[in-house]
């Protein structure tokens, strides 16, 4: 098991929507820069206090790539100011011949931690998705290098794009959603240190994106909710069994 104590321990928030229709033959560009006051991941509190998370994809005809990085900005880790994750991505998603509602998602992760004495990890996972009332997903994850192990996630979201107006054409949206993971015998021995399988983690979080002059800017609040017994009383990452934390985003697609 990998425990946090002076380094932040193998993590990821890159997450790719899996659309059921994908968009058409054409470069698309996208920045991000997040600002969060905690780095919870899969139930793991990694990081107790403010991060900075900054991202770039690049897309084409549905295969998109995509670079982000997690800078500490507290001592809280003692790596104040240093990137001590920076992810690679790559994902391919489209729709299933003939089922247009039901979208695909297929890729692989590389996960590296400069600035720390952590090994870099891959995971490979594929999800399916539908467009219907809630968007409902499943996306298995397979660690095949460091962990060897399975997490899977489960997911429901809805939005709306136009809950308010803020002058002229700068609207405010809602976006709300919960998932929930299950990490295998290997996954959970490796992260949490514990026997066997089980529920691992409950999210709900909500947002409001606003549109301003072709960026987006999101406030969002989150909450955690570790599920399993084992992983409760593991005490991996804190004795918090309960976690909530705040941030605001930022983003441009090109």
């Amino acid at each position: 098991m990998r425990t946090l104590r002076n380094i932040v321990i193998v993590a990821c928030i890159t997450n790719f929507s899996i659309s059921a229709g994908y968009a058409e033959d054409e470069v698309s560009l996208e920045i991000t820069a997040d600002l969060f006051s905690k780095y919870v991941w899969r139930g793991q509190n990694l990081v107790d206090d403010w991060v900075f998370q900054p991202g770039f994809s690049i897309g084409y005809a549905g295969l998109t790539g995509c670079i982000w990085g997690s800078l500490d900005l507290t001592d809280e880790n003692g790596l104040k100011g240093n990137f001590t994750e920076i992810d690679y991505s790559l994902d391919y998603s489209g729709s299933i011949p003939g089922v247009n509602v039901l979208g695909y998602s297929v890729g692989v992760i590389y996960y590296d931690f400069p600035h720390t004495s952590i090994d870099g990890t891959t995971e490979l996972y594929w999800g399916f998705s539908a467009d219907v009332l809630l968007s409902p997903s499943v996306t298995v994850y397979h660690d095949v290098d460091e962990a060897d192990g399975i997490y899977i996630s489960a997911s429901i979201g809805h939005s709306i794009e136009k809950v308010a107006e803020l002058g002229s054409g700068s609207a405010i949206g809602l976006e709300v959603g919960a998932s929930i993971g299950w990490g295998n015998g290997s996954y959970n021995e490796f992260y949490w240190g514990t026997a066997g399988s089980e529920l691992n983690d409950l999210v709900l979080s909500a947002s409001l994106p606003i549109e301003v002059s072709s960026w987006t800017i999101t406030p969002s609040v989150n909450y955690v909710r570790l599920l399993g017994s084992d992983v409760r009383n593991s005490n991996a990452y804190g004795t918090d069994d309960d976690l909530f934390y705040a941030g605001i985003g930022l983003s441009k697609e090109f």
